[in-house]
């Protein structure tokens, strides 16, 4: 399994908050946009909640088990990849949305004056936060769960035993 790459993650931001801020601007020439929902920080805060929780109990229990605590409970390998996958897919989303609400919160910049744009431009800021909060739990998750390296791959003449 590959790491995250923080530059496919900025990519994915700039690429999302560019179309958006487009998007923003042609539905708003059209029409009347639409708002940005209360919900969309609060989700992604829960997600990056989450993300840290589950990150943090699997470094203690593998912390636990290196040290051969007694009683410790081990962590199963399939578990720990489940938990990198859901880390990274939730990566990979929140930098998509963050940066679809961020291009949408610029855009909402120039109609501060109005109070419910206000409320909207404030919604959409609290969601890139929020996302990042989550791009941050999920790279953390990936830390915890990388597997040290074979200390054999540094001297590619060692001899194995048999």
């Amino acid at each position: 399994m590959k790491e995250l790459r923080i530059r496919v993650l900025a990519g994915v931001f700039v690429v999302a908050g560019v179309l958006s801020w487009a998007g923003a601007r042609l539905w708003n020439s059209v029409g009347t946009l639409p708002s940005v929902p209360l919900a969309a920080p609060v989700v992604l805060a829960l997600i990056a909640v989450i993300l840290l929780a589950t990150a943090l109990s699997l470094r203690a229990r593998l912390k636990a088990q290196r040290e051969r605590v007694p009683g410790a409970k081990g962590v199963d390998p399939m578990m720990a990849a489940r938990a990198v996958v859901f880390a990274q897919a939730s990566a990979l989303v929140a930098g998509l949305v963050a940066g679809m609400y961020g291009g949408t919160g610029v855009f909402l910049l120039e109609y501060l004056d109005i109070p419910a744009r206000r409320d909207q431009a404030v919604y959409a800021g609290l969601s890139v936060l929020a996302g990042i909060g989550v791009i941050a739990a999920a790279v953390f998750m990936e830390r915890v769960c990388k597997l040290p390296e074979d200390e054999d791959d540094d001297h590619p003449g060692a001899a194995t035993a048999a």
